[in-house]
């Protein structure tokens, strides 16, 4: 394999990693909410990567991370993982995990577009041809209206806003990361401080909302919602996170990110399979628009 594309295949499997978590944490918000969900999937997720710090890097946290580090990676995980997550995980109730993710195909766009003024990106027109193409596919998809008949008219305007909420949130924090990542630093060790920031800051405010114990009882008594935090922890803000981390280091903002909003085609079968709904033509074909945009980012 080439080794110029570890990058953009990292976040290839992220887009996966994705696509699952957005399934199980959808079914476990239906259980117990997703305010709850994002409490205790920041748990599990340090949990899973204390133990692989520890047996990766040898100790279980990062002990040579200088503060400039931890400040830059701290506030990407403020910025991503409570407030847009916390905005994506209640649209995943109001639209769904197709259509949330569809918003989420903004989130390289605002990060190309931070990441231009801040810290000087660049992309080749080609490069902008196939992130284009690759998010009319995504559009496509997830817009087919076949496939939407299920949804509550109430809802879908306060979860097409909490979506581009969620891509704010993540857009912002892919250029945060970015900055604490410089030189050669772990991607684990970047998504530990990450984690550990976002879970300290939002079970804070859970004590200020006196919700800390109803979080734990409505986890223990839901077995079907424990098991899926618990699942999407280990798939998104463990696996996926990292892989997420170890992509922006090996590549582009614009081309990690344009990936990583691919969750949505990996979702059709699941969404065929799993939730039992139609998925028509138009899903089919978005799907290949939005591989052939892939394909250019592969070949530049």
């Amino acid at each position: 394999m080439n080794m110029l594309y570890l990058g953009e295949l990292a976040a290839i499997i992220t887009s996966i990693t994705y696509a699952v978590n957005s399934s199980l944490f959808t079914i476990a918000g239906k259980v117990v909410g997703s305010t709850v969900v994002n409490r205790v999937r920041l748990v599990a997720a340090c949990l899973f990567l204390t133990l692989a710090h520890w047996i990766f890097l040898g100790s279980p946290w990062p002990v040579g991370a200088g503060r400039e580090r931890w400040f830059w990676l701290g506030i990407s995980g403020i910025v991503g993982l409570v407030l847009g997550d916390t905005f994506l995980f209640q649209a995943f109730l109001w639209v769904g995990p197709r259509l949330s993710m569809l918003m989420m195909s903004l989130a390289p766009i605002i990060a190309s577009i931070t990441a231009w003024i801040f810290l000087g990106e660049r992309l080749s027109l080609l490069q902008i041809s196939g992130i284009l193409i690759t998010l009319i596919g995504v559009g496509w998809v997830v817009m087919d209206k076949n496939n939407n008949q299920s949804l509550k008219k109430e809802n879908y305007l306060r979860g097409i806003l909490f979506g581009l909420g969620g891509a704010a949130g993540q857009g912002l924090g892919v250029v945060l990361a970015k900055v604490g990542l410089s030189g050669n630093f772990s991607p684990i060790s970047a998504n530990f401080i990450r984690m550990v920031t976002a879970m300290l800051v939002i079970w804070v405010v859970t004590l200020f909302q006196k919700e800390f114990l109803s979080t734990i009882n409505k986890v223990i008594l839901n077995r079907k919602a424990f098991w899926g935090i618990i699942g999407g922890a280990f798939s998104g803000p463990f696996l996926g996170v990292s892989l997420s981390l170890f992509a922006l280091q090996h590549t582009s903002i614009g081309v990690a990110s344009t990936l990583m909003a691919l969750p949505p085609i990996f979702l059709l079968p699941v969404e065929h399979y799993y939730f039992k709904q139609q998925v028509g033509w138009r899903a089919i074909a978005g799907t290949v628009v939005a591989l052939a945009g892939v394909g250019i980012l592969f070949l530049l």
